[in-house]
């Protein structure tokens, strides 16, 4: 194959990835946990990108200030939509946005810049880099820092609900299970290999943390889009942790919060089920999960729907060539043995 790397003056036309890849290299800067005000409990939720966090943290905050508690939902994927469902559509400046408009016109960010609230519910987004510009989970780290500017272990809070991509349990993105930031994750899934997959991944960096000496545990899962096939239940058993809700795949919650709407209201058809959550949510102790080799993960699935019976066929430098390829004789001096 031809090199592309070089542009025609013998330059380096692929300098800004290389950039990005020093900066993936760089040893991450430590980020104080503190201590919160108050009892506190500060939960980090980790799932698949699209299985649905952020319509359970919308709603299940949303019960929660409701019912008389104090909380702040953070969200903490690049794509800054935690905060959408909560706001009927309606997207929050982000806190890295923010604070690099604020640094240019020599301003220093404040509350009300970032923080928003919806009948009691306190909510911010840390938001990212723009694509190919910089490293998702530096964004992260940063915006942790900026928050602890603010006087994030000062604040008077109950709760403290962070949204994190569970695709990633790497640098910024596990920054609560590697830095004891939380008490406990809950993971959101369903009855799919993929999402199952990413909270396996979830409960494994859960444990190796804890041989490290950290204290984070998994409280339980959240099962979305239930549609009773009972794959999530089974590795939830398997694993050793409770489902906390099963949120059934339903039309009228699929229309909603598609719509952006809250369904998560007392007095509302799925009221019962998010004070439910909400209860088991506080309640819920973190436990230190068992989980999966692969195989035993496929093992949750019908064979036909992961592809257990296929057999690995090794592949052979002829394949690769796409013709026969000649060996030619080794220049190898073998003598010999007396």
């Amino acid at each position: 194959m031809t090199d592309a790397r070089t542009d025609s003056n013998g330059g380096g036309a692929w300098s800004g990835l290389d950039k990005l890849v020093d900066e993936a290299k760089t040893e991450l800067d430590p980020v104080e946990a503190g201590e919160t005000k108050r009892d506190t409990q500060v939960i980090a939720i980790y799932g698949k990108g699209g299985i649905g966090k952020s319509f359970t943290l919308a709603n299940l905050s949303y019960m929660m200030a409701q019912q008389g508690k104090r909380v702040l939902l953070i969200g903490c994927d690049p794509k800054s939509d935690t905060t959408s469902l909560l706001f009927h559509g309606r997207s929050c400046p982000t806190i890295i946005e923010t604070s690099t408009q604020k640094k240019l016109a020599g301003e220093e960010v404040k509350i009300g810049d970032v923080c928003f609230k919806r009948d009691g519910v306190f909510a911010m987004e840390l938001g990212g880099p723009e694509v190919g510009r910089g490293c998702g989970g530096r964004g992260i780290i940063h915006g942790f820092e900026l928050l602890e500017s603010l006087g994030f272990h000062e604040w008077d809070f109950d709760y403290v609900l962070l949204d994190f991509l569970g695709d990633v349990v790497c640098g910024g993105f596990g920054l609560p299970i590697a830095r004891d930031m939380c008490q406990k994750v809950i993971v959101v899934g369903s009855n799919d290999l993929q999402s199952l997959y990413v909270a396996n991944n979830v409960c494994s960096a859960v444990e190796y943390f804890r041989k490290l000496g950290g204290n984070v545990g998994v409280a339980g899962m959240v099962v979305n889009k239930d549609d009773g096939t009972g794959e999530a239940q089974a590795f939830a058993d398997a694993v050793g942790i409770p489902v906390l809700s099963a949120i059934p795949a339903h039309e009228e919650i699929r229309r909603k919060s598609a719509n952006y709407e809250i369904i998560g209201k007392p007095g509302g058809a799925w009221a019962s089920l998010f004070e439910e959550l909400a209860i088991n949510v506080a309640e819920a102790p973190p436990l230190q999960p068992a989980p999966l080799d692969q195989d035993g993960l496929l093992g949750l699935f019908d064979g036909e729907q992961v592809g257990r019976g296929i057999v690995l066929e090794p592949a052979s430098l002829d394949d690769m060539c796409g013709s026969a390829v000649l060996e030619k004789p080794s220049l190898e001096v073998i003598y010999d043995k007396v």
